[in-house]
């Protein structure tokens, strides 16, 4: 394994429960329709709203993935950044966003959270940091 210290900051594989300050940070849909993948468990499990696409709700916050290419997601994980860095409180447990039913690789998505490796507060998923690391 890399000895990159942020590989301190790794998220679970598998988030099935939450801390007190824990968000889950998944992959949605602009329309908040949460019907599968992490969105589903975000849905189910830790209060994500039906018909919210975008931002914190719940213990989740949601990062549209689904409309368009990388270059369409961008914005929304740099608001993301943002959001976190301004919330030093919450520990933000980001899953493999995109990867899964938006059918985008680690290598496509990874690069686009190269500024949060640097954010103390948020964990990516080991994949992601391999990627970054190459």
């Amino acid at each position: 394994m890399n000895t990159n210290s942020n590989f301190e900051r790794i998220s679970p594989r598998v988030i099935n429960k939450l801390g007190e300050n824990e968000i889950f940070v998944f992959g949605s849909n602009l329309h908040g329709q949460h019907g599968g993948g992490a969105a589903r468990v975000a849905y189910e499990q830790f209060g994500a709203v039906w018909g919210q696409g975008v931002g914190l709700q719940g213990k989740t916050y949601a990062i549209p993935t689904m409309h368009g290419g990388v270059d369409m997601i961008k914005p929304y994980v740099d608001e993301f950044i943002a959001f976190a860095r301004l919330h030093p409180e919450l520990k933000f447990l980001v899953t493999r966003i995109g990867c899964g039913i938006a059918g985008f690789t680690d290598e496509e998505m990874a690069p686009l959270f190269a500024e949060a490796s640097s954010v103390t507060n948020i964990f990516l998923p080991e994949s992601f940091y391999n990627v970054l690391s190459e």
